[in-house]
């Protein structure tokens, strides 16, 4: 499921997926919200924010994937 949230100002944020066309609301600014990338020392995925902060780790990628989507579609 695809949650937006709109912002004072009225700008949109969400995990893009491509379950709706963004695009046809206007032009798109994307940023990202987390990395998801491989540690090889603890041999498992991580999630970070931008600020690279560890939130989330799990020996499955797909896991980390569940895990953002239900982390920020709150």
């Amino acid at each position: 499921m695809t949650v937006i949230t709109f912002d004072n100002k009225g700008n949109g944020h969400c995990l893009y997926t491509e379950q709706i066309d963004l695009r046809q609301l206007g032009a798109l600014e994307i940023t990202r919200a987390t990395t998801i990338e491989f540690n090889n020392h603890t041999s498992e995925w991580e999630v970070k924010d931008s600020e690279n902060h560890l939130l989330f780790s799990n020996q499955s990628r797909a896991v980390c994937l569940d895990w953002e989507q239900q982390h920020f579609n709150q």
